[in-house]
């Protein structure tokens, strides 16, 4: 699966109604260490059909940044069921984030 560009619309039509666990990227295009997450996401969301996988732009979509109370980027939040239940701030390895994911099923 694909990696979904997440605006106001999408997150309220499509990410809040998921049964999928989420997984949410914060980030802006100048952001250094963004761009080092970015194409782990996006192996994560190949890999894994499993996971709903979308990417926020903060600089785009400021409300939906701060509903997160997302300060720093990049910042990756696990939603299940429409609430967030993990968080990672700063670029995170494959496997930390891949547990992120794990232990939200549990």
């Amino acid at each position: 699966m694909s990696v979904v560009k997440v605006d106001k619309y999408v997150f309220e039509n499509e990410i809040l109604k998921s049964s999928k666990i989420v997984l949410l990227d914060f980030y802006a295009d100048w952001c250094g260490p963004c761009r080092m997450v970015s194409p782990i996401v996006d192996k994560i969301a190949q890999e894994h059909p499993e996971y709903l996988v979308g990417k926020i732009n903060v600089d785009d979509q400021p409300d939906l940044a701060a509903a997160f109370n997302v300060m720093s980027i990049p910042t990756l939040i696990v939603l299940k069921e429409g609430k967030a239940v993990n968080k990672i701030i700063g670029a995170a390895s494959k496997a930390k984030i891949l547990s992120l994911l794990q232990q939200a099923e549990g």
